[in-house]
C-alpha cells in the first residue's frame, strides 16, 4: 500500500467530515427555536433575547457562525449544552464510549458465531444443517430489535432472573457488573447482525469454493482444512468486511430503540434527547463525532481489504 494512497484516503476522510460538518450546521440552523430562546424561555423579552444572541455570536452572518463553530470544534470545543449547561464534548465522548463498548462486544460475539455458521452452511450446502442456518438467518433478519429485546427481557430478566433488565454500570466502576448489564443489549443487536453476516459468508464462500484456484489447491494435495481456511475463507471474508464496517455505523446510531429499552446512555440515545430538547450544540457534536467514528472505521476496512487480499494494490 503506497504512501500516496494513504494521504489521498486521509484527505478524502477530512473532506467528508468537512461536508458533514457543513450539513449538520445547516440543518441545526433551520430547526425551530434558537439558543437564546432555549436559554431564556419563551417569555423572554426581545431585548434580553437580542443580548444573548449578541453574546453567543448568533447575530453574525451564518458563514461567520459556521467558521467560528468549526474552528472551536477542531480543538474539541463543541460549546455548552443548552439542556445541562455542561460542556458538550465530554458528555458526547463519554456516551460514544458506551456505544463503542456495546458495538465491540456485539461485533466480537457476532463474528464468533456468524463466520462458523456461514462456513458450516457453505460446506454442507443443501443439507439439513445448511437449511437450518438459512432458516435461523431468515428469522433473525425478520425480527425487529424491540421484539427481540422484549423477548430476551421476558426470558432472561423476568422469568429466569439471570440478568438485569435495565440500567448501566461504568466499566471502570465495576467491570463484572458492567458486562452483566450489557449482555442483553449485546444479544439483542447481535441477532440481526449474525443473520446478515452468516448469509453473506455462506454466499461468498459457496462461490469461492467453485473457483479455479480452489480446485488447484485441492489438486496440489492440500488438506480440506487448509483449502477452506487459507484459500477459501480468506477471500470470502472481503465482502464481509464491508458489512461489518456498515454495522459499526448501525451500532453507533441505529440502536436507539435498544439503548432506550435497556436504559443504556449511548450516543444514539443522547442525540435523541438533544433533538427533543432542541439542544443545538449537543446535536452538532453528536452528529459530527458519529461521522468521524464511522469514517475511521471505513478507513480501517480499506486497510483490512489490502491485508486479506494481496492482489489488491492501492496506488
Amino acid at each position: 500500500m503506497s504512501l500516496s494512497y494513504l494521504l489521498k484516503r486521509c484527505g478524502l476522510t477530512v473532506y467528508t467530515l468537512l461536508v458533514v460538518s457543513l450539513i449538520v450546521f445547516a440543518v441545526t440552523q433551520v430547526l425551530p427555536g434558537d439558543a437564546a430562546t432555549m436559554l431564556l424561555g419563551e417569555n423572554a423579552t426581545p431585548a434580553a433575547l437580542a443580548a444573548v444572541r449578541a453574546r453567543l455570536g448568533l447575530d453574525a452572518p451564518i458563514w461567520i457562525q459556521y467558521g467560528h463553530w468549526l474552528g472551536h470544534a477542531l480543538t474539541g470545543d463543541f460549546g455548552t449544552s443548552l439542556r445541562t449547561s455542561q460542556p458538550v464534548a465530554p458528555m458526547m465522548i463519554e456516551a460514544l464510549g458506551r456505544s463503542l463498548l456495546l458495538a465491540v462486544l456485539a461485533i466480537a460475539f457476532m463474528l464468533s458465531l456468524a463466520i462458523p455458521l456461514g462456513m458450516l452452511a457453505a460446506v454442507r450446502r443443501g443439507r439439513p444443517s445448511d437449511l437450518m442456518v438459512s432458516l435461523l438467518s431468515y428469522v433473525g433478519v425478520s425480527l425487529p430489535e424491540f421484539v427481540t429485546a422484549t423477548l430476551f427481557g421476558l426470558v432472561f430478566a423476568d422469568a429466569l432472573q439471570w440478568l438485569p433488565a435495565t440500567g448501566y454500570v461504568p466499566l471502570t466502576e465495576n467491570p463484572g457488573r458492567s458486562l452483566l448489564h450489557l449482555i442483553l443489549p449485546v444479544l439483542t443487536v447481535s441477532v440481526i447482525l449474525i443473520a446478515h453476516v452468516s448469509r453473506m459468508v455462506r454466499s461468498e464462500l459457496v462461490d469461492v469454493l467453485h473457483t479455479d484456484y480452489i480446485r488447484a489447491a485441492r489438486l496440489k494435495g492440500l488438506s480440506p482444512r487448509a483449502v477452506l481456511l487459507k484459500h477459501g475463507l480468506r477471500n470470502a471474508l472481503l465482502p464481509t468486511i464491508t458489512i461489518v464496517a456498515l454495522d459499526v455505523g448501525y451500532l453507533l446510531g441505529g440502536v436507539i430503540v435498544v439503548e432506550e429499552i435497556f436504559a443504556l446512555p449511548g450516543i444514539g440515545r443522547q442525540l435523541i434527547v438533544a433533538i427533543e430538547a432542541r439542544d443545538l450544540p449537543a446535536i452538532q457534536a453528536g452528529a459530527l463525532i458519529m461521522a468521524a467514528t464511522y469514517s475511521i472505521v471505513n478507513f480501517a476496512a480499506d486497510l483490512a481489504y489490502a491485508w486479506l487480499d494481496k492482489r489488491i494494490q492501492y496506488d
